[in-house]
């Protein structure tokens, strides 16, 4: 019964969008390097994702005890490597003694950015992982977000598309004082409506990462008539792929970038999709 109600799903959408999106254009990147199919936030996973036509990205940055950029969503390392504790509580040279589960390498952000230095037509999200906020005061969340933009931005190809995100409204504000002009991006759990317009408006911040449940056509609307671009997630299937695609969002990101790719390419003919 749930496969018909998806499949059921799935073409109604499909029906919708192939009427609406004739001049919609939609950037679907791998999130944490396509996190279902690879082994999330490595080189490996990224190369894999860029190796089947992706230039769209997102990934995650927490900083080491002793100043270092690490590649990293969670702030524990239990989940995704060998190792335990703290990411924030650990120097380099201890960082690197582990690797993930798989038997990758973990990077640092100086590995990622030599990864994307020499490709073109790049849109990267990098998302400020700066919480629990106990780990982050104020005087090392400046040094963060300092070390991050430079590092970043000294590598940045001529025609990439870099933007820095956070669900930390604080790590957000500081990102805007030390450096004026970085291309911010506010994410939130909640769906895009008026009050996470309003309060991504507050922050002087024109790009929004909301929850694409509970997100209506009209929430979308009004955000681009308030001038902002709208980016939704979860990208956990073709489903939400679709979902996004009717709700009018800009953005979007792919736990499986490269199942959805090949779904794209044979199944849809009027909306543009770039990768």
């Amino acid at each position: 019964m749930k496969s018909i109600k998806s499949l059921f799903i799935v073409c109604a959408i499909a029906l919708s969008f192939e009427c609406l999106a004739q001049s919609q254009n939609i950037r679907v990147f791998s999130h944490r390097g396509g996190r279902m199919e690879y082994d999330e936030n490595t080189i490996e996973a990224f190369q894999a994702s860029y190796n089947v036509g992706y230039r769209g990205f997102e990934t995650d940055i927490r900083m080491t005890k002793d100043g270092e950029l690490v590649i990293l969503h969670d702030s524990n390392l239990q989940r995704t490597s060998t190792g335990s504790g703290a990411v924030e509580e650990k120097n380099r040279a201890e960082i690197e003694q582990l690797s993930t589960k798989k038997g990758n390498k973990i990077a640092f952000l100086d590995d990622l950015m030599q990864f994307l230095s020499d490709k073109s037509g790049l849109y990267v999200e990098f998302e400020m992982k700066t919480q629990p906020e106990s780990l982050y005061d104020e005087d090392r969340l400046k040094a963060y977000c300092d070390k991050l933009y430079k590092t970043v931005m000294a590598n940045r190809p001529n025609d990439a598309e870099y933007v820095f995100t956070s669900f930390d409204c604080r790590t957000l504000r500081c990102m805007r004082s030390l450096h004026p002009d970085a291309d911010l991006l506010m994410i939130t759990s909640n769906p895009c409506d008026e009050h996470s317009i309003a309060t991504c408006l507050a922050l002087g911040i024109n790009r929004l990462g909301a929850n694409i449940n509970g997100t209506s056509r009209s929430g979308v609307a009004l955000a681009h008539k308030k001038g902002i671009k709208v980016s939704l997630w979860p990208g956990l299937s073709v489903e939400d792929f679709l979902l996004g695609a009717y709700l009018g969002s800009d953005f979007l990101c792919t736990d499986i970038p490269t199942q959805l790719k090949a779904w794209i390419e044979t199944n849809t003919h009027s909306l543009k999709v770039t990768f």
